[in-house]
């Protein structure tokens, strides 16, 4: 992946240095976004593509903690393409979609499905200790 040469700013968190949960993860794609994304003139869309990558955001944390053994590094960068997420976890099970019944009510298993839907690139590598998702999430 060639987004630390593209990327104009690039935002990191690492578990050793401080606990990686969903909301400072979203804090740090806001920061980010705000720097690189919404300085530029704004679109009737912005909303939108800001509340999705802070949705994205929120569920590949979320799943790294719930599924993953935790978060062992987050981060974020911003390049012509979009914005780059990579979120590596503790575990090295492969995430699924759970398969939905016509009914079925309980919680869970919708994570990945947003994950996808609204990203333009997903990919899952192994990584010494786990393995990483890295999801490119289209800005414009």
């Amino acid at each position: 992946m060639t987004t630390d040469e593209t990327a104009s700013v690039r935002s990191e968190l690492l578990a050793e240095e401080r606990d990686v949960t969903a909301a400072s993860a979203r804090d740090e794609v806001r920061r980010l976004l705000d720097e690189e994304f919404c300085r530029q003139p704004t679109g009737p869309d912005d909303d939108v593509v800001v509340a999705d990558a802070l949705l994205v955001t929120s569920e590949l944390v979320t799943n790294a903690i719930r599924h993953g053994g935790g978060v062992s590094s987050f981060t974020a960068s911003v390049s012509d393409e979009g914005l780059w997420i990579t979120v590596a976890d503790r575990s090295h099970a492969w995430p699924t979609a759970q398969p939905t019944a016509s009914g079925d009510m309980s919680p869970g298993g919708f994570g990945l499905r947003v994950v996808r839907r609204l990203s333009k690139d997903v990919t899952i590598v192994s990584v010494p200790g786990g393995k990483a998702v890295h999801v490119l999430v289209p800005l414009r």
